[in-house]
Parts: structure tokens; sequence; C-alpha cells
């Protein structure tokens, strides 16, 4: 303004910047309250499409990776002996490697999983083409409709349900930001924190799947209290 009034100026220059200096709004995906996952469970359970959906929407509710992660997860991934799944960098959104301690239950499912597509490089191949590429990333989105919950949730939300549930119970948002892969800033720091937290992780995805197990058998009504939760 003082430019213009000095006659400095014509006009006042920072109009043209209104827009490019707009920060980008964050995007919210529907996601599920903890309320809502017995119910959610339940159905989940009864699902009457293919087995490898319905496995592939437990194994994402109870790893909160990203659905694109999962879809095209490998076999070679799997490390049986330290019960973990190993996401090379190429396949992560951040580009960083990243680690996710699996639970006793999601070994389970795999070993389940094994004897429906162990034959293939895919744990969860495309129904057509299974020797060629992942399953669609419409199925489990089309599941998640066929049960009820369009608009209510999708696969990227089961990441915002466990987040906010795990925070409710006291665990560290270190830790869980770093089981989101959740970018990093620190870049020399990012090269090597992919096993960061490991321990703590591996028993926060063990407390996640046995609450999960808990409300799925009480209906939540007897929720995994607080203090068998690991404290901040």
């Amino acid at each position: 303004m003082y430019a213009i009034a000095s006659s400095r100026a014509e006009r006042n220059p920072a109009a043209d910047l209104k827009m490019a200096l707009q920060v980008p709004e964050r995007k919210h995906y529907s996601h599920l309250k903890a309320n809502e996952l017995p119910e959610f469970l339940q159905k989940l359970d009864t699902y009457e499409g293919e087995t490898e959906t319905k496995l592939a929407l437990k194994m994402l509710l109870l790893t909160f990776v990203r659905t694109t992660e999962l879809r095209g997860a490998l076999w070679s991934e799997i490390n049986w002996d330290k019960a973990e799944w190993r996401i090379p960098a190429e396949r992560m959104k951040m580009k960083d490697p990243h680690i996710v301690p699996l639970s006793r239950q999601v070994i389970s499912l795999l070993k389940e999983l094994q004897q429906l597509t162990g034959q293939w490089k895919y744990l969860f191949p495309n129904e057509k083409k299974p020797g060629f590429s992942c399953m669609s990333e419409n199925t489990m989105l089309f599941a998640l409709y066929r049960m009820g919950y369009r608009g209510r949730t999708t696969g990227h939300g089961f990441r915002a349900t466990a987040s906010t549930i795990l925070n409710e119970q006291g665990y560290s948002s270190d830790h869980i930001e770093r089981q989101l892969a959740h970018a990093e800033r620190n870049k020399i720091r990012a090269a090597y924190n992919h096993a960061e937290y490991l321990p703590e992780r591996r028993k926060m995805m063990q407390w996640w799947a046995d609450y999960l197990d808990n409300i799925a058998i009480t209906g939540g009504s007897n929720v995994i209290p607080l203090t068998q939760a690991k404290p901040r």
C-alpha cells in the first residue's frame, strides 16, 4: 500500500500470489469410529464374496498399510522367520523401505491365503490375470459398498481408524506415524528409519490385532483396557 501511495507502484502485486500461496487442503478419508468396528467386523466375517477379497480387507485392517501397498504385495516380501513384511522403497509412496511387523493373526491369515494364491507371485493376484497383475484397485472398495459402507469408509480409511484408536489408547505418536509410513522431513534420517521403533511397533501391532479380536467376540463391550497398551 505504501508503494502505491508513494507512486512507486501502480497496483498491489501481492494479489497475484493469492492463489499460489494457498495451503493445499489435507484430504480427509471417511473412516470407522471405534463404536462402529464391532458391526463392521461381523459383516466382514459373514461377507459372501470372494475369499481373497475378504482376506485382503482383513489384512488391510490389521496392518493399516495403503491399499496400493497391499494390492501389490509379493510373497517374496514376507519374512516368515522374523514375522515381518518388508515392502521395498519402490512400492512405497514416500520411496522409503518399510517394515510391517506381523501379528499372530496376520501370520494365520497369510497361511490361509497361501493355500489359495501361494503359487502366484502376488498375495492378491488379479482374478483374470493372476500370473501377471495384482488385484484391481476397485475390488476392495466395491466389497465395502456391498457390505453397506459406501461413503462410510474406504480401505484408506482403515489407517485413520487405527491411528485414532491407537492414539486414544496411549501409544506414542512417533510409533504410530512410523507404522503409517508417513513422510520423514529429515531426509538423512529417513534413509535409516524404516526399522525405527521396531520392537515397540511390534508390540503395538499385536495389541491392535488382539483388540480387533476382542471386540469381534464381545461386540465392544469388553475392550482391552488402557493399562495393556504401551504408554506414551
